[in-house]
Parts: structure tokens; C-alpha cells; sequence
């Protein structure tokens, strides 16, 4: 029986031998590469990606990397297109069909009806001799000397390479592009990343009757019913012009019962935080949160020209996902 050992070294095994792939395939990052990717910048319609078996679940991946990044792609069956997929495909397209060995029979079925439509095609494959490389436009080589799989059958590195491959061309597109963190979020709006570059702190915000606000001349025992109503563990103090001066909490409740005050007639200026750390309504959720954790508090007022116009805790940072 196998022990822990074995387990780690054969582990081991297959991170050098993919390892050591990838480093081979550094070398075709070339012209070939160069002029695929402005092949692909230039074209007007989408990138349809083609793969059978594992090279297929790779195509997947490789389409959805490209799409998230501000390629327009898609994934297609080469069986399928075969029976009326083909359809999806304009001549607008650029295809980039993906097979090790470069001969797959149902990709390379459908090369004469793409080049009868000018549709033009970059071939990624192991062998820069196959058929396919020979008959598509570009061809990018992801040759590797050896599978991860003792047996030499199972796809492994070969696949890595492939996708390795494919990340390098999505990201190269990316930053050609210009394509900025805005713009990945508003691809992925339902997403944790989404939240995280949509979401705006007035987004998250308690805003209008929600917003606890008291006046510097409110007693502290009042100012401690608008805490509880409000329900945020604080209040805002405000000066007569509406401007945000102070700031009362729960823990600034604790250190204010050592003093022996009479909440009845001191005033809230004399125990809040004076000068609270604020921050402005447009900036991301993500960022507020950040700065709470940076000051090690666990809320924050909004405000716009020193007036309060929101307020959140950590809690609501919880409920909107963006922690």
C-alpha cells in the first residue's frame, strides 16, 4: 500500500514535470503569438473557441477567460457545429481551434466551410506539422516533451501548457485594450469581485430617517435613544449648520460610565470622539472597509462638504457581501 510519502512524491512529480512544461513553451511566445493577438484585437465579431475532449473543457475555459476580460467570446462543439452550429459562427469571427495532436477529424471537418467563408482560424496545437496547423492562418505551438501521467496518455501537461497558453493570449488582449477594473466588474456583477468593484459606500450606506444624527447640545441620554433606534452602535453630532462635528459610540458609552456623568444634562459634545474618521459617498464599498480595518473601527459616517448624508458598520459590509 502507498504511504504519505509516495502520496507527496508522486505530487511532486507532476508539479516539476508541468513546471518544466511550461518553461518549455515560454519559446513560442513569438511573432506567431504577436500576430494572433492583433488578429484577434482587429476582428469586428466574436472569438469562437473549438475543442474536442479534454481539449474541449480547456476551449471552455479559455472562452470564458477571454470574455471576462473584455474579449467577446464564445465556446463551440465541433461535433455540434457539424449539425447547424455552424451558424453561430460569421465572417466577422476569428476561430481559434484547439487540438494536441492537430488532427482532430471534427474540427478539421469544418476548415473548408470556414475558409469558404473567410472566416480565419489560429490553431493551437503540439505539432507544428499537423494538419492543422498547416491550414489555419497562425499557428501557436504548445508542444511539451512529456505528460504528467507516468503512462504518457493521460492529457495533463500538454492541457496546462494549452491553457497556459490561452491565459497568456486573454491578458495580453486585456492590457492592449486597456481594460480596467471597472470594467471586469461590470462582467461579473453577481460575483464577490463584482461587489467588490460596483458597490459604492452609498450603495451600502443607511441614508435619510435611518441616518442617526443628533445636535451638539443633545444630552446624552437622548443621544443614547438614537443610537438604540437607530440600530448602527453610534450616532453622528452635528454642529447648527448640519455639519458632522462628532461622533458617540458604544465603546465611547463605556468609557463615558467611568466619569459618573449625569446623562441627563451633559451635552454629547462633551463626550463624543470630536473630528470622527468620515469618508465621501462615491467612493467604493471596498475601500471603506479597508479603512475600517486599517483604524480598527467598526463604523463610518458619509459625508458630502463635511455634512453627513450616510452611515454603515462592519454589519453592513457583511450583509452586501464585499467582505
Amino acid at each position: 500500500m502507498p504511504n504519505n510519502q509516495d502520496y507527496c512524491r508522486w505530487g511532486h512529480q507532476v508539479l516539476r514535470t508541468e513546471i518544466e512544461a511550461l518553461e518549455e513553451i515560454a519559446q513560442y511566445i513569438n511573432q506567431d503569438f504577436s500576430d494572433a493577438c492583433q488578429l484577434i484585437l482587429d476582428c469586428q465579431g466574436k472569438v469562437v473557441v473549438m475543442g474536442m475532449g479534454k481539449s474541449g473543457h480547456i476551449a471552455k475555459k479559455i472562452a470564458a477567460t477571454l470574455a471576462s476580460t473584455g474579449t467577446a467570446a464564445f465556446f463551440v462543439h465541433p461535433g455540434e457545429a457539424s449539425h447547424g452550429d455552424l451558424g453561430m459562427i460569421t465572417k466577422d469571427d476569428v476561430v481559434l481551434s484547439i487540438s494536441n495532436s492537430g488532427t482532430s477529424s471534427e474540427i478539421l471537418t469544418l476548415y473548408p466551410v470556414m475558409e469558404r467563408m473567410g472566416v480565419p482560424v489560429i490553431a493551437m496545437t503540439g505539432d507544428a506539422n499537423s494538419t492543422m496547423a498547416k491550414l489555419s492562418q497562425i499557428h501557436l505551438c504548445i508542444s511539451v516533451s512529456k505528460e504528467a501521467c507516468p503512462l504518457g496518455l493521460a492529457p495533463t501537461s500538454s492541457t496546462t501548457a494549452t491553457l497556459v497558453m490561452g491565459d497568456a493570449l486573454a491578458i495580453s488582449l486585456l492590457q492592449a485594450k486597456g481594460f480596467t477594473a471597472d470594467d471586469f466588474a461590470l462582467s461579473h456583477p453577481g460575483g464577490a469581485l463584482g461587489r467588490k468593484l460596483l458597490l459604492r459606500v452609498l450603495d451600502v450606506a443607511h441614508q435619510d430617517e435611518q441616518l442617526p444624527l443628533v445636535t451638539q447640545d443633545t444630552t446624552i441620554s437622548h443621544a443614547l435613544l438614537e443610537v438604540s433606534q437607530k440600530g448602527l452602535g453610534m450616532t453622528g453630532v452635528i454642529s447648527d449648520n448640519g455639519e458632522l462635528i462628532g461622533l458617540f459610540t458604544d465603546g465611547d458609552l463605556r468609557r463615558t460610565l467611568d466619569q459618573k456623568l449625569d446623562f441627563h444634562c451633559t451635552p454629547i459634545s462633551e463626550v463624543m470622539t470630536k473630528a470622527p474618521v468620515v469618508i465621501e459617498g462615491n467612493v467604493l464599498a471596498a475601500s471603506a472597509l479597508k479603512l475600517m480595518e486599517d483604524k480598527n473601527i467598526n463604523g463610518l459616517f458619509v459625508v458630502q462638504q463635511g455634512k453627513p448624508i450616510g452611515a454603515l458598520n462592519m454589519l453592513d459590509m457583511l450583509k452586501s457581501g464585499v467582505v
